[in-house]
């Protein structure tokens, strides 16, 4: 660019210093914000990792924070929720005033990435699902809910619920997709938004109400397990075990 016929140089107008300090300022001390506006700032947004062990550095990686005063002497914050069940340890935790504030998430807990939520709708409206632009009052019917939005109703919400999860055990959906119906409500809902706190759950065979997934599968997981992280000087002429992994589980249909 230029101004009155002579070239702009960019690199001249700005003070690297300033960018450099801010940012080492706000890595060090994890305050995110403007100097003229320090209150409205973000605190907290960077943390110095914790390097002591490899399970302290695990630890520190899966904690969560929950973001109200530490001399409170309320209880209920501290507590776990029923829907923590199974996403949050029960025992892990510090000691003091940060005891039930600060808690760290469960070994097989992961947290969901997002994904587009158009093919879904798309999917459950080739399956039946009535749009709201043609909806009639039915009492019978159940509301659908995608993300949180209602977008239809449903007739005969079991074969689209079973068609939802059928896809989902094939993949043909991703596998972070949330599916829940509520039968007293007349409700199915159907979550595929970031963010969501998710943990793996054997799949039961309705017939016999057995697991699908066997001591056979477990072995072949550890086999492989053990294989990947044998010593480099291991003999050489031992057989490597066909490669079995959890993502293998999951699309056998044998977890969710």
């Amino acid at each position: 660019c230029s101004d009155q016929g002579k070239m702009f140089n960019i690199v001249a107008a700005m003070n690297k210093n300033i960018i450099t300090q801010g940012l080492r300022y706000s890595l060090a001390t994890g305050n995110w914000q403007e100097q003229s506006k320090a209150m409205e700032g973000k605190v907290g947004v960077s943390q110095v990792l914790n390097r002591y062990t490899y399970a302290s550095t695990l630890s520190h990686l899966r904690r969560t924070n929950t973001p109200i005063g530490r001399d409170g002497k309320i209880a209920k914050p501290r507590q776990l929720h029923n829907t923590h069940w199974g996403m949050v340890c029960p025992a892990e935790t510090p000691e003091g005033q940060a005891c039930g504030l600060v808690k760290n998430l469960s070994l097989m807990s992961v947290i969901s990435v997002g994904s587009p939520d158009g093919p879904i709708l798309d999917y459950m409206t080739n399956l039946g699902l009535t749009g709201l632009d043609r909806y009639s009052a039915d009492p019978e019917a159940t509301r659908v809910f995608l993300n949180g939005v209602w977008v239809g109703i449903s007739t005969n919400p079991s074969i689209l619920l079973d068609n939802l999860v059928n896809q989902r055990r094939e993949g043909a959906i991703r596998d972070e997709v949330s599916i829940v119906r509520e039968i007293r409500e007349r409700e199915l809902r159907v979550y595929t938004d970031a963010g969501r706190v998710m943990r793996p759950l054997f799949v039961v065979d309705r017939p016999s109400q057995q697991v699908l997934i066997t001591q056979t599968d477990v072995d072949k997981l550890q086999d492989w397990r053990d294989w990947e992280g044998r010593p480099k000087d291991a003999a050489a002429d031992i057989p490597s075990p066909e490669p079995y992994v959890w993502q293998d589980l999951l699309k056998e249909g044998k977890v969710e």
